[in-house]
């Protein structure tokens, strides 16, 4: 299955797109999900560990199932300024 993630802040900077299509098999989880996406786009891979990964608007645990049709977002860590 093809699983589309969306990208957004630092991740997005570091991949030079803001989408970014992962080839996964049938039942992959959110943790089989960050390898995919360690491989296919290494940049990220120092910044996924500490990344929040969004299912169908959802924050997800490492267990979960993914399915192609599924909404996926990878929310990297920001910092804000002063109030």
């Amino acid at each position: 299955m093809i699983v589309t993630v969306r990208l957004f802040a630092r991740a997005k900077d570091l991949a030079g797109t803001d989408v970014v299509r992962v080839e996964l098999p049938e039942g992959a989880t959110v943790a089989r999900l960050r390898l995919g996406l360690s491989a296919a786009v290494p940049p990220l891979a120092g910044l996924l560990d500490r990344s929040a990964i969004a299912v169908n608007g959802e924050f997800a645990e490492v267990s979960q199932l993914l399915a192609e049709s599924d909404e996926v977002a990878l929310l990297p860590p920001v910092s804000g300024g002063t109030c």
